[in-house]
């Protein structure tokens, strides 16, 4: 479980030579030595959470947004999930898991003694009733299980088969939106297998799962609160009772500063820095985005972002370091496409380099004569709490040093959202941030894509990347793929239009009675491990 430490270097799990004291919530200091009434009586612990909202339900198999992970999480379990932050192997959840060796055919055997919070048993009916769930009501996570089947094979048994190869899969049902709920509960209140479905309003106000919490009351513009459940079979929570609210940055910052809360958990690097070391502690990691900059080859929208020797001049004048810094602590450098966090990422010393003679060298190649360069990114948005604009400055200083002349055009984000979609951008400066945690994820990356041709790259524009990914998408084995994947991403370095920039920090900030959280780039926060 990670550890918390004063401005901790950029890295998750650090230690904290710290007594475990928790503090109540509401005008409570965050100092070391103040309790709260309840003493060693966890039952009678509050634990307050700052949050930016991104939630509309407390529905498993509808949510699918940052936050509403964070309150499924604390409230079912999974039949597989990941250890803490650790998101490159799945381990046994409410199940234990065989692939077999053709990746079409996932078997999963429940594990023994997990009980709902009414206290029955989770059974196998329960897992299958779930994922079926999620299948059949057409809700935004379904795609998730696009093209499994899911099948009770025995009393303890399940297997979900794919007509395609699907070694991603073991990844994917750690999410929290493939939760397994309690069959009887649900259908009892409106659930189905179909779009039929109406527990959704039942959902969101009582809860039907086997987690460390059960839901108090939910509100999705302001406040979701979390009592123990006394039949989880895990590690009992350290708090009774969790608190999580709806708070802008900025407040964030100040309430934890003051001890009006113990977790802020969206602050960026400004909001960090004005905090004082003494008394509360930072987490900075690296995130699971990507912000990335990509030059379109269509040479209809431009000929001059389309011209391979302008590309490579690109990537060979940007400072990478330089603008990992401008994310502060925390931020990484990613090797290519893929986030370091992910089996198959490359190290930042296999990307592109910095090299100006011959960046220089390949500008002239070009043909370039000093044409303006428009490049389009989103104004009104922060990834992580940064903005973007600060990026874009910085790429156009860089270039500028080679003589590559570059317009910024910040837009909003659903104006540029659509040109980018659209594939006329001539130049762009955007994030992506993964529907899972595996290197598959990422092939929208590749030529003929989603993204691809977002940045007009075809198949044909490029073939023996096309093949790689190709390549990629077949393997089997965590090995195997982790190879074919960097494979990809080197090929993709050399000739794609894509230049992955950085992974910008999550900045996380506790009071200093806090011993322990368990971080994770799926669900953010697991409430049931804070400590």
């Amino acid at each position: 479980m990670p550890q918390l430490t004063r401005r901790a270097p950029s890295a998750l799990v650090v230690a904290l030579a710290a007594a475990l004291t928790l503090v109540g919530c509401g005008g409570s200091s965050n100092d070391d030595s103040s309790n709260d009434a309840g003493g060693d009586d966890s039952s009678a612990r509050t634990l307050v959470v700052d949050a930016s909202f991104d939630l509309k339900t407390a529905d498993p198999g509808r949510q699918y947004e940052t936050t509403g992970s964070i309150v499924t999480k604390a409230l079912y379990e999974t039949l597989l999930t990941f250890d803490g932050d650790d998101v490159t192997q799945p381990v046994d959840g409410l199940a234990s898991y065989e692939m077999s060796d053709d990746d079409r055919v996932l078997t999963l055997t429940m594990n023994e003694g997990h009980t709902f919070s009414d206290g029955s048993e989770v059974t196998v009916d329960d897992a299958v009733f779930s994922l079926q769930r999620v299948q059949g009501m057409m809700g935004n996570p379904s795609f998730l299980l696009d093209g499994v089947t899911v099948e009770k094979t025995s009393d303890t048994t399940l297997t979900l088969t794919s007509d395609e190869p699907y070694p991603a899969l073991p990844f994917i049902l750690p999410n929290p939106t493939l939760s397994v709920l309690n069959q009887d509960v649900v259908e009892a209140n409106g659930g189905s297998t179909d779009e039929s479905d109406a527990a959704e309003a039942f959902l969101n106000g009582e809860s039907a799962g086997s987690g460390p919490y059960i839901l108090d009351s939910f509100d999705a513009a302001s406040q979701v609160v979390f009592t123990a459940n006394p039949e989880y079979s895990g590690e009992a929570p350290a708090y009774g009772r969790v608190v999580l609210r709806n708070v802008e940055g900025e407040t964030q910052r100040l309430n934890v500063q003051a001890g009006e809360s113990h977790i802020a958990l969206d602050l960026n690097p400004d909001q960090v820095a004005q905090l004082d070391a003494d008394s509360v502690n930072v987490i900075a990691s690296a995130s699971r985005f990507v912000i990335f900059l990509f030059l379109n080859q269509d040479d209809e929208v431009s000929t001059v972002t389309s011209d391979p020797d302008f590309l490579e001049a690109a990537k060979l004048a940007i400072n990478y370091d330089s603008i990992v810094d401008l994310a502060g602590e925390g931020a990484v450098r990613p090797g290519g496409f893929i986030p370091s966090l992910f089996n198959g990422a490359l190290d930042a010393g296999a990307g592109n380099q910095r090299d100006l003679d011959a960046a220089q060298a390949a500008l002239d190649a070009s043909g370039y004569s000093g044409e303006q360069v428009t490049l389009g990114f989103p104004n009104d948005i922060t990834v992580q709490g940064m903005s973007l604009q600060s990026i874009a400055e910085s790429v156009q200083a860089q270039l500028g040093e080679v003589g590559i002349n570059v317009t910024l055009a910040p837009a909003p984000v659903a104006t540029e959202l659509d040109a980018y979609r659209g594939g006329t951008v001539e130049f762009g400066l955007w994030y992506w941030g993964p529907d899972f945690p595996d290197a598959s994820n990422y092939l929208a990356f590749t030529p003929g894509e989603l993204v691809g041709l977002r940045a007009g790259w075809t198949v044909d524009d490029d073939p023996t990347v096309a093949d790689l990914a190709q390549a990629a998408r077949v393997a089997t084995g965590d090995d195997e793929r982790a190879t074919a994947y960097q494979e990809l991403q080197v090929a993709q370095n050399a000739s794609g239009p894509f230049i992955p920039l950085l992974q910008p920090a999550q900045n996380v900030a506790t009071a200093t009675s806090i011993e322990s959280i368990s971080l994770n780039p799926v669900w953010t926060i697991d409430l049931g491990k804070t400590r």
